[in-house]
């Protein structure tokens, strides 16, 4: 009974020196940072202003403002569909479409810093590029890489004319041929030889034969391995199959005999007497050609092989092309 008090006022010193040691160290700890913070503002700070932020779309008709002429013929052309193409939004509808953004150069059109992309100032890499944006799909464009047009830096625009073109179909800034001719000047002269495809009649065009865009084929011709295929769009006679054919037209196909545009002898054959063109092949030196047998009199001035071989192309029913 006696140690009751003592124990007491022990235990109540030790807790005031506990209080005292929490005191001590909360107060030496630093202060909650929302604590010391300002109060908030009723209105939220100013955005700092965007440094890259895109300028507005320009639609066409304020375009149509300084380039009438243009827009007239923009808006009667294909082009003029990309109006109803919201997918890629203002800036994929009318003029920016191939021209890209021309805020600025709207907000000041003397200044020639700010012009948008021009075709006539720019390089061929540059403007095709932009045109394929939208046209490198379909069967015409499959080839492009590998294009001879493209290769020699031929652009778009050089055949194509958007603004001033004289066909409504492709709008080709010239009608063919005259378009083909002003690079194939050689094309042009075989074209006005004595026997000639009817290009320059307009009954037979130069796209029917050569895809501009390119092919896997040589001379950028439409898909044919020997290069007869194209021809047989109009001679189907000539295509067989046929019982017996004749060689050269399977291996080296039509231009082995013919020259393909035009030529000064009949059937655009390339030489003047048949005769010779068959014995280019039907000789003895030649070893998988038959030559000619002794009988045959080659002294007659006209005689042609053609008169008892008609079916030099291929027959069905005789082994030397007699019917």
């Amino acid at each position: 009974m006696p140690m009751t008090r003592p124990s007491r006022a022990l235990s109540l010193f030790s807790f005031c020196l506990m209080c005292a040691a929490l005191v001590v160290v909360a107060a030496g700890k630093p202060q909650d940072a929302g604590q010391n913070a300002p109060p908030p503002s009723s209105t939220p700070p100013a955005a700092p202003a965007a440094q890259n932020q895109a300028p507005p779309p320009v639609d066409a008709d304020t375009c149509k403002i300084c380039h009438e002429d243009n827009y007239n013929s923009w808006a009667n052309s294909p082009h003029w569909k990309t109006t109803y193409d919201t997918r890629g939004g203002p800036l994929k509808q009318g003029c920016e479409t191939c021209h890209a953004p021309a805020a600025a150069h709207a907000s000041d059109p003397t200044n020639q810093s700010l012009l948008p992309f021009t075709f006539d100032k720019s390089e061929p890499k540059d403007i095709n590029a932009r045109c394929l944006t939208c046209h490198a799909t379909g069967t015409e464009a499959m080839h492009l890489t590998e294009s001879v047009h493209r290769l020699s830096d031929v652009s778009c625009v050089s055949c194509h004319s958007i603004h001033h073109a004289e066909t409504k179909e492709y709008l080709l800034a010239k009608p063919q041929p005259e378009l083909c001719y002003t690079c194939h000047l050689q094309q042009k002269a075989q074209f006005n030889m004595p026997f000639h495809h009817r290009v320059n009649e307009h009954l037979v065009q130069c796209t029917d034969c050569h895809n501009p865009h390119g092919t896997v084929g040589e001379h950028q011709l439409r898909v044919s391995a020997t290069q007869s295929v194209v021809c047989y769009k109009c001679h189907e006679d000539k295509q067989g199959p046929f019982v017996f054919e004749h060689e050269p037209v399977k291996t080296e196909g039509c231009v082995m005999c013919h020259t393909p545009h035009g030529g000064p002898n009949p059937h655009m054959l390339k030489t003047s007497n048949v005769n010779l063109l068959c014995l280019s092949c039907h000789t003895t030196s030649f070893s998988n050609a038959p030559g000619a047998p002794s009988f045959h009199n080659q002294a007659a001035q006209y005689q042609a092989c053609t008169l008892c071989h008609t079916q030099i192309h291929g027959s069905n029913f005789s082994s030397v092309f007699f019917k």
